[in-house]
């Protein structure tokens, strides 16, 4: 670390860049949507993650993006399915977020969910795209996945959304 509180750059490269704690505080600013990512396991049970990092990214062709960590148990999954869904959760559903995030293969049994086409969709979600896997580039510590949406549907609820590193619904 420099005596500014930056890193050089993890790949070798002069690039410097702002400490972890500088970074995530002026991120903690960026209001973002509170998603749940999904997939199936082999067994055909229901898998996923809390994800901050998603937004749509084309229209033609419809994609979207969101990121996982390198280590996701997810992300594993996808590499072998291919497909997933992204629950834009409502503002009623914090409590599905926070379980959402927490390691284990079994935090869906607390999560009421249905099979939507071979994917698991959290009940009561505000949004509901559908995606096949186009592309898996890297992102620092994360992977970016693209999505090319296949199906999407939307419900009256408002989204939740993460905001200064609380849960707050819009009104």
């Amino acid at each position: 670390m420099s005596s500014n509180g930056s890193h050089v750059n993890g790949n070798g490269s002069d690039a410097v860049g702002v400490s972890f704690e500088s970074f995530s505080e002026t991120f903690s600013q960026v209001p973002q949507a509170v998603t749940v990512v999904t997939t199936k396991n082999g067994d055909d049970s229901a898998h996923g993650t809390t994800v901050s990092a998603f937004c749509s990214l084309s229209v033609d062709p419809p994609l979207l993006l969101v990121a996982l960590d390198r280590s996701s148990d997810l992300l594993k999954l996808l590499r072998s399915t291919m497909r997933f869904g992204v629950n834009l959760l409502s503002g009623d559903q914090a409590e599905v977020g926070l379980t959402c995030a927490k390691k284990g293969a079994d935090k869906f049994q607390a999560v009421s969910w249905t099979d939507e086409h071979g994917l698991p969709r959290i009940d009561g979600a505000a949004a509901w795209p559908e995606c096949e896997v186009q592309e898996l580039l890297p992102g620092g510590d994360h992977v970016i996945v693209v999505g090319l949406v296949t199906a999407c549907e939307t419900e009256e609820a408002e989204p939740l959304v993460y905001h200064r590193r609380r849960f707050l619904q819009l009104t």
